[in-house]
């Protein structure tokens, strides 16, 4: 499970440097991959999150915004809108039970943002959560 959490932490890094960059997700992938050392299946979960969440990013942003009551999309900090982007993706997929989605994200949280970050990110997926069809049980 390890080796997930680090796929997370690698596409989190990638999709914050794609909204910061503006560049495109192929070269950020190829630069990123450059520098950072990890094993097979570790890259390729981290493409396919990074990837998922760049492919879907403008529904991703309408789910995310229709659940952050009173806060505009623009005025979540950038860290945190990568990290409910990829778990909002990830949730969205049905792979992974919900609560590991969002237990996740509150780990990324805590180790690249602030401190109020955590409790604001659970409830805003929390509510994602509860407004998606079911798909596995958690």
């Amino acid at each position: 499970m390890a080796l997930r959490r680090k796929a997370r932490e690698f596409a989190l890094q990638m999709l914050f440097q794609w909204e910061i960059g503006k560049q495109e997700a192929s070269q950020i992938e190829s630069g990123f991959w450059k520098n950072a050392r990890a094993e097979k299946n570790t890259r390729i979960f981290a493409n396919q999150l990074f990837e998922g969440a760049v492919a879907e990013s403008a529904a991703l942003d309408e789910l995310i915004t229709r659940h952050a009551e009173n806060w505009r999309l623009e005025r979540i900090a950038a860290i945190d809108r990568a990290i409910l982007r990829l778990a909002a993706h990830e949730l969205r997929t049905g792979k992974t039970p919900p609560k590991v989605v969002i237990n996740e994200a509150l780990e990324l949280a805590k180790k690249f943002s602030s401190e109020d970050a955590a409790p604001f990110i659970n409830g805003i997926l929390d509510a994602i959560h509860k407004s998606l069809p079911a798909k596995t049980s958690d």
